[in-house]
């Protein structure tokens, strides 16, 4: 009997073995068939609430040939799939890591996030996420660029399509201060927030610069949660990303965000707040 659990990797394993069972057309019972298991079985794998057996994902892998990188993936997902948290390094293109990522936020009941220094991928007009994608310290191919942009502007579907999500969003005055690509690029990328603002699934507040400390200060975070699932928290550095899963850490976590809730401006603060660097950079 496979364990229930809900871990990030137990889900992000879940989303490739869907991934590859939709991708070979596949019906959930006709596949459950082949490999002799439950369809209720196969289905709690493919939400992650419970993990399979090595021997039981390697005859999966098989009965959906799948390519041998991203059947290794698959493997060492499954391997570690009881660790609470997870811990891994960036990689070039459109990788496993950002796919899981994808996931997490197409499937969250509600979303936080905090953001101390760049305008969130959620909210980036073309040009600010250009600006962002074209530099990072190493050249990249046109081709790659272009697809990491049409895969950040897709992303944000989640907030603007037909079912969004609920998005509560704590930027740091210094975002709206930034002049990233100059006036052309943040007078737009700030007039587009604002309307974003407007819309009854996002919550924006501004956290003022001031003297006094709070847990925001030591870098941006993710909170996911989930109707049915444990939350889950997303932390991202410059070349790799970690996500907590750990009850007492995600506690934390959640505890900050009441903590910097205290700081913040109201939505109508916010509101005039950005109205007003607007105006200051059109001037």
């Amino acid at each position: 009997m496979s364990t229930r659990v809900a871990t990030p990797r137990s889900r992000a394993l879940g989303f490739g073995l869907r991934t590859a069972r939709v991708a070979r057309g596949l019906g959930m019972r006709e596949l459950a068939r082949m490999v002799d298991v439950r369809p209720q079985e196969l289905s709690h794998w493919e939400i992650g609430t419970r993990v399979p057996k090595i021997a039981q994902v390697g005859l999966l892998l098989g009965a959906l040939r799948v390519e041998p990188v991203e059947r290794q993936r698959l493997l060492e997902l499954a391997e570690y799939a009881r660790e609470p948290n997870w811990l891994e390094r960036s990689i070039p293109g459109i990788s496993p890591r950002l796919s899981a990522f994808i996931e997490y936020e197409r499937t969250a009941s509600a979303i936080f996030a905090w953001e101390p220094l760049l305008m969130p991928g959620l909210l980036q007009t073309p040009e600010y996420a250009w600006a962002i994608l074209g530099t990072g310290g190493r050249q990249r191919a046109e081709t790659e660029l272009r697809l990491r942009l049409k895969v950040r502007l897709l992303r944000q579907e989640v907030l603007t399509g037909r079912d969004p999500s609920p998005y509560t969003v704590f930027l740091g005055e210094a975002v709206l201060r930034q002049r990233l690509g100059g006036r052309e690029i943040m007078v737009p990328q700030l007039k587009y927030v604002s309307e974003l603002a407007k819309r009854r699934n996002i919550s924006l507040r501004i956290l003022p610069e001031g003297e006094e400390f709070h847990p925001g200060l030591n870098g941006s975070f993710v909170i996911f949660d989930f109707a049915d699932l444990p939350p889950i928290i997303f932390l991202e550095q410059y070349r790799g990303s970690a996500y907590l899963y750990d009850e007492q850490q995600v506690a934390d976590y959640q505890a900050a965000q009441r903590a910097m809730a205290a700081l913040t401006l109201s939505e109508q603060e916010s509101f005039a707040l950005l109205g007003e660097v607007i105006a200051d950079l059109e001037a």
